[in-house]
């Protein structure tokens, strides 16, 4: 039985490096890496060694066989991505496919063996029981006179050992080490995130170099700490290995210092070699619209960090006390917001969700959260793997909002692996907004494509969301509206720093 890759594959590849028969793909030496969603296993090439499952830093990884609930779906995304037919779910191809052992050369025939001549497959003639010292002449059998029967006389030959080698060895290369009489370099690392820890960790692993690690905040893990859902502790979990590090002894780490208030980039740079800048965008990206500034018009940045106990955002920044909440964007962060926002909270009670984010939601009156969209669902924003999760979220109704005929039409031609083929069988039906969001019983998420917010009305706070729609404008009565549409990076404090991006 193969392995699959789930929801919450963090694309870092360590899975690539120790899979003994390349079966992950896209690999960091393939061109695709870094442009695909996920990573995939293919289950034709997996020979179930579970190797792959053991080193993933996010627990992403399982046997096809153990795959329950939304994960199912996976064994045939996995699949699909090689052109593989899917299967119903338990009838995953067995490791391999048929080839002995699952293993096969790329681009050869099935079963071919690799290191085997073309030609080789397991179990053909020229496969034999007996195992040669790799470089060792090849034995050729030869008949014995008769009376002999039963017995083979072995000769050795000159030339390449024809029989299959399973565990080819090349010389070891060292590419990215420095010369071992290089000086160590100390280098600065500002921003303790995912990006500035990948950074410490080759540093550390390839480089005599000594580290100092920065951050601004007294808690180290940047976007893995305060930007990750807590409902997702898998993904968290990357923070462990990250960990590790914070005690090496060629690191040390300085929390809550503040580059450009509490030190100077001029000053750091003047006691290291180099200065890594990890900081990330930290601010959002405004809509340019009227009321935007309103009381209830939040970033989703905000709303993000709220729930999961920011320290540099107040415990009461965000009011549930609405039934409808318009989120304007469609990505993954749009889906967590819509996603934190509808669950059940004694299903967040377990997670590390904040305190005070958790006893706001449970006396939430939010029922039903809309997502706006300006391009249509074959170019939504969001990755597969989160829009499946939300069709599995308990208790909660996915609902398309069919005011533009585009949008229905998008979604019936759509292709097996199109982001628009995920919404086929979700109801669709253009929304009456004067409705109460509770009157259906259910929670429930919209989704709204072409349509932009053109206004935030309200007296004193937020009381509708103005957007575009295939009829003219609408009023989407609202009592909070989040704006999820990117970030931009803020620059330094201090003379001549680069302005904001």
């Amino acid at each position: 039985m193969a392995y699959a890759i789930t929801q919450t594959c963090c694309t870092d590849a360590t899975c690539v490096a120790v899979c003994p028969v390349n079966c992950i793909h896209p690999t960091p030496e393939e061109r695709a890496f870094g442009s695909t969603e996920m990573l995939y296993i293919d289950p034709k090439t997996c020979i179930d060694c579970g190797a792959c499952a053991d080193a993933c830093p996010v627990d992403a990884i399982f046997p096809v066989d153990s795959l329950t609930g939304g994960r199912r779906e996976y064994a045939d995304i996995n699949a699909a991505h090689f052109g593989h037919a899917v299967t119903a779910p338990g009838d995953a191809p067995a490791p391999g496919a048929g080839d002995p052992a699952g293993i096969r050369t790329e681009g050869g025939p099935a079963g071919a063996l690799k290191g085997s001549p073309a030609g080789v497959t397991a179990g053909s003639p020229a496969e034999t029981p007996a195992e040669t010292p790799v470089g060792a002449p090849a034995e050729t059998a030869v008949d014995t006179p008769a009376g002999s029967a039963g017995t083979t006389a072995v000769s050795r030959t000159a030339g390449p050992d024809p029989r299959p080698n399973l565990h080819p060895w090349s010389g070891p290369t060292f590419d990215r080490v420095l010369p071992s009489d290089f000086r160590p370099i100390r280098v600065a690392v500002v921003g303790t995130g995912p990006a500035g820890m990948y950074a410490a960790e080759d540093l550390l692993l390839h480089t005599r170099s000594e580290v100092t690690l920065v951050d601004r905040l007294p808690v180290a893990g940047g976007l893995i700490r305060y930007g990750v859902a807590p409902d997702h502790p898998a993904t968290k979990g990357i923070g462990d290995t990250f960990a590790r590090f914070h005690t090496h002894p060629r690191v040390r780490m300085h929390l809550g210092l503040d580059v450009g208030k509490d030190v100077t980039a001029e000053e750091l740079a003047a006691h290291h070699d180099a200065v890594i800048y990890a900081v990330g965008a930290a601010a959002d990206r405004r809509l340019g619209i009227p009321g935007e500034d309103l009381a209830g018009s939040l970033s989703a940045t905000l709303f993000v960090a709220w729930y999961n106990g920011h320290p540099e955002v107040a415990p009461d920044a965000v009011d549930l006390s609405a039934g409808r909440v318009v989120v304007v964007g469609n990505g993954n962060v749009a889906l967590d917001v819509a996603r934190i926002l509808v669950s059940d909270p004694e299903a967040l009670a377990g997670t590390e969700i904040a305190g005070h984010a958790l006893e706001e939601l449970r006396r939430s009156k939010v029922r039903e959260v809309v997502l706006l969209g300006r391009r249509g669902a074959e170019h939504a924003a969001y990755t597969r793997s989160e829009l499946l999760a939300l069709k599995h979220l308990p208790g909660v109704d996915l609902m398309v909002d069919d005011h533009d005929p585009r949008t229905g039409a998008a979604i019936d031609a759509a292709g097996p692996g199109d982001k628009a083929e995920l919404l086929r069988g979700v109801a669709r039906e253009a929304v009456d907004w004067s409705l109460d969001p509770g009157a259906a019983g259910r929670r429930r998420i919209v989704f709204r494509f072409h349509s932009s917010p053109v206004e935030v009305r309200g007296d004193e706070t937020v009381r509708a969301v103005r957007a575009t729609g295939a009829a003219g404008e609408q009023e989407i009565p609202a009592g909070l509206a989040l704006r999820a549409v990117g970030h931009r990076g803020v620059p330094l404090a201090g003379p001549g720093r680069n302005s904001p991006r």
